[in-house]
């Protein structure tokens, strides 16, 4: 069983993560070298380990800068007239005048003529019209109700006010107003309006309304826009809303928030224990509506409960900021969503960057920001120069990627970057918002902005799932919505349309090496409980044993993790050289030793010992073609994750080639480049804050070639400009 299957149980793939609060207006910081999309060939930035190169796609229909981007079309076309059963405990606004609402399918498949056809989720039953999960869902009715509401407030669009309005309806139907559930809400509801509390295959909580979720979370940030957005517009609807936010924290104070401020124990480390559903991800997107219902000045005694909800939930997402960022080993800064696993990362609700960025300004807490500006700053840099925005890391990349994930790192980059002042930041949101334009792995466009469609999802391969269900489809309106509110990134992110070569972070398997004392272990799944084995397989070495690995050369140093299966109790350690052609011929180079154990008390995780990359004290010289590993005792050696300490992530599109370089280093470097002839080097470079390097360090280059400054924990953007 993958992650997939486990984390995302208690939520489907088709609504299971969220948005920003909405920009009403451009930034006020802007991107820092608007030339920085125009003119880096990747030959300027050759690497020779961990690179993908792609050929630049046919040239692709650019749309107009001035056009908007955000076509609710689709989304439209998604929506359907919801009937109002007469249930015990669910009712809405004026559902007695008007006993029909409005939600969307859940999915959307694509027909051979190009059109698409409306479906619910899991197996239909021809007899009763009903499936076997629902046809429409709470998580996709509250993110379609904000984005209806996002695009109203942003354009004054009437239609997109009265969608909003009836979605919102629709998802307070779903919520339980009475008995012991008060507060909480059903997940599905089948096509005749009748809900299904109890889905198959069975999703956690079940019933869906037993305990808090992740569309508990989602209805808050739907109620809070919401009540932002009609305050003024609508009182009575306005208030109403509200009645059902404080509905909603009552339940989230009876169960999680009740638990402020207790900590857990995951694999002997302290995790918040009062975030909703165990995780930041979840958290972040409660943590949105809240500080849109807070910045709408509201009175009366919700106000204290929000605020109280909003700063402990903040502290809880900002708890699970990882302090590697600064010393560059894994996971590199990021703000880690599930306090059940310490080596999972995934996009799913990977809002938290985007939530404690507002919630700093909401709250004026310059400590929430810390951690928003470490993951942006600095994990995603290394997220894009791995490939781009992949929707898990388990702890290796291979996930794949879809507008959910995308949306997220864009809405964090740009909150963070208005937060925090941080220009770097909207250099590092126009790459990935290029994903949408064909900067990903198949080179084609993810989103059409004539038809308002976004296909579900690209694989590691280039492979495209060409259909467009209602999360792809709304997570990418929400990434239009914020590139037509800031039209200087708008444009940047027009001029990119594929990623020329990526050259970051990179995989090498236990099970590739020589054995000498150990076996290839296969277990039955590669789900663990709380992360995955790569390539499904690992190395059992004993004691004694050695495991030699070969690995890709480069032309530069590379940091060096180990995974390693720890064990819960001390266990020896696992020691790591650079091999040798001639072994016994000289002293190997220590590149350190890894702990086999001491992970420490299970505690709140899934499964005892955490499977975890692991720093090594020195780096594996470029020239390096072998990592050896001997241990003293038995341990689980599952890969190796290679690391150049100066990644890069070459670009291009209608305004040319770029390339970001992306530090792992220490200290601050210097790379020579190649300058084509008529041409010189422009760069801008940024500290790991996404701070501008003064001028100083800009080098114009030469008749020989440039010099391309890159900041330590940084990045630097690159194009050549006619002499």
């Amino acid at each position: 069983m993958t992650y997939n299957d486990v984390r995302s149980s208690s939520c489907s793939s088709a609504h299971s993560r969220p948005g920003r609060f909405a920009l009403a207006a451009t930034l006020s910081v802007a991107l820092v070298g608007t030339g920085a999309l125009a003119a880096v060939p990747a030959s300027a930035a050759t690497a020779t380990s961990g690179t993908t190169t792609k050929s630049t796609p046919a040239a692709l229909p650019a749309a107009e800068a001035s056009a908007p981007l955000t076509n609710l079309s689709h989304l439209n076309f998604l929506l359907a007239e919801v009937p109002l059963p007469v249930i015990a405990g669910h009712t809405t606004y004026q559902a007695a005048e008007t006993p029909v609402v409005e939600a969307p399918w859940t999915y959307a498949d694509k027909n051979d003529d190009g059109s698409y056809s409306p479906i619910g989720g899991g197996v239909l039953d021809p007899a009763t019209g009903y499936y076997s999960q629902g046809a429409f869902n709470a998580d996709d009715t509250s993110r379609a109700a904000v984005v209806y509401l996002r695009h109203w407030q942003q354009t004054g669009d009437t239609t997109s006010r009265d969608h909003a309005f009836q979605t919102l309806r629709s998802l307070t139907y779903l919520q339980t107003t009475e008995g012991p559930n008060a507060g909480n809400v059903v997940l599905w509801q089948q096509v005749d309006g009748t809900l299904n509390p109890s889905a198959k295959p069975v999703e956690l909580p079940d019933p869906s309304d037993s305990d808090e979720s992740y569309w508990l979370a989602r209805t808050v940030w739907a109620l809070g826009e919401g009540y932002a957005a009609f305050a003024d517009d609508d009182p009575e609807f306005a208030a109403f809303l509200e009645e059902r936010l404080n509905l909603s924290l009552a339940a989230l104070n009876a169960g999680s928030l009740g638990d402020y401020p207790s900590y857990d124990v995951a694999d002997g480390d302290p995790v918040p224990a009062w975030l909703i559903a165990d995780g930041a991800d979840a958290s972040a997107e409660a943590v949105l509506g809240l500080a849109a219902y807070l910045q709408a000045e509201p009175a009366g005694p919700t106000v204290a409960v929000a605020e109280t909800a909003l700063s402990q939930l903040s502290e809880g997402i900002a708890a699970m900021s990882t302090d590697e960022g600064a010393s560059g080993d894994w996971p590199f800064g990021a703000i880690m969503p599930w306090t059940k696993s310490p080596s999972l990362w995934h996009a799913w609700g990977g809002l938290a960057p985007a939530a404690v960025a507002t919630a700093s300004r909401v709250l004026d807490d310059p400590t929430l920001l810390a951690a928003a500006v470490q993951d942006t700053a600095q994990f995603t840099p290394q997220l894009l120069a791995a490939g781009g925005p992949d929707n898990a890391w388990s702890p290796t990349p291979g996930e794949a990627q879809i507008a959910y994930g995308v949306d997220s790192r864009l809405q964090s980059l740009v909150a963070t970057a208005e937060a925090a002042d941080a220009p770097g930041l909207l250099n590092l949101a126009a790459i990935t918002a290029g994903w949408y334009f064909g900067a990903n792995p198949s080179g084609l466009p993810a989103y059409d902005p004539a038809t308002g469609t976004a296909i579900d999802g690209i694989e590691p391969d280039g492979g495209v799932n060409p259909n467009s269900g209602a999360e792809s489809t709304i997570h990418a309106l929400f990434s239009m919505l914020t590139l037509d509110a800031n039209p200087d990134l708008k444009a940047a992110a027009l001029g990119i349309t594929a990623t020329v070569a990526t050259d970051g972070l990179s995989v090498v398997e236990a099970e590739s090496g020589t054995i000498t004392g150990g076996t290839v272990t296969t277990p039955a799944s590669a789900w663990t409980g709380e992360a995955n084995w790569s390539g499904g397989a690992y190395v059992d070495l004993a004691a004694g044993g050695t495991l030699r690995i070969t690995v890709p050369t480069d032309d530069q140093a590379r940091r060096v993790h180990p995974i390693v299966n720890q064990v819960v109790d001390p266990a020896g350690t696992t020691t790591w050289t650079v091999g040798s052609k001639r072994p016994g011929k000289g002293k190997a180079p220590l590149l350190g030793s890894t702990a086999n154990g001491g992970a420490g008390e299970q505690g709140v995780t899934e499964a005892p010992g955490q499977l975890l990359p692991l720093p090594l004290a020195n780096t594996l010289p470029g020239k390096a073609s072998e990592v050896v590993g001997t241990t003293d005792a038995s341990v689980q050696l599952d890969a190796l994750l290679i690391q150049p300490l100066i990644s890069t992530v070459a670009v291009t599109g209608p305004d040319g080639y770029s390339t970001l370089f992306v530090s792992a280093d220490v200290a601050d470097t210097k790379r020579r480049i190649d300058v084509p002839r008529g041409q010189q080097l422009v760069q801008q470079a940024f500290d790991a804050a996404g701070q501008p390097i003064p001028d100083a360090h800009k080098g114009k280059g030469d008749k020989r070639g440039g010099t391309v400054f890159i900041a330590a924990g940084g990045f630097t953007q690159v194009w050549f400009e006619a002499r």
